[in-house]
């Protein structure tokens, strides 16, 4: 049994069935480009993911290092830092200088010391000279 169309074969279908096929055609195509915006959001994000996620890998591994460069406020720091290294370096010199003044005070007060009793011995004795010439008497 063979099928034969011709153009004059006419077709007759219900208008509900015809309107029937237009919405399924058209919930099928709107539904199909629905699942394509939504693959192509997906696919979207998911390249952006994986652009921040080597950007990431690379920052994590690359700031410590200081291949990156550094913040503002840590080049401020590194500054304040080597100032306080240099101010310090000052302190720590001048406080050498004061202990080794204190050594050559206290040399110097006993050196005074044995000065003034030289002296005082010496002033004894020239007492004792001038009493011993004139007789004792004065």
């Amino acid at each position: 049994m063979a099928l034969k169309i011709s153009e004059e074969a006419a077709v007759q279908m219900p208008m509900k069935t015809v309107a029937s096929l237009i919405c399924m055609v058209a919930i099928g195509t709107w539904a199909y480009f629905g699942i394509i915006e939504t693959q192509n959001k997906i696919s979207t994000t998911l390249e952006l993911m994986e652009k921040d996620l080597i950007e990431n890998t690379d920052f994590r591994i690359k700031w410590p290092r200081g291949q990156l460069g550094s913040l503002p406020a840590d080049s401020e720091q590194f500054m304040m830092i080597e100032d306080l290294y240099k101010t310090t370096d000052k302190l720590n010199k001048h406080i050498e200088n004061m202990a080794l003044n204190k050594v050559n005070i206290e040399f110097l007060r006993k050196q005074m010391d044995k000065v003034l009793e030289d002296i005082e011995k010496l002033k004894d004795a020239n007492r004792d000279m001038h009493y011993k010439t004139n007789g004792g008497t004065h």
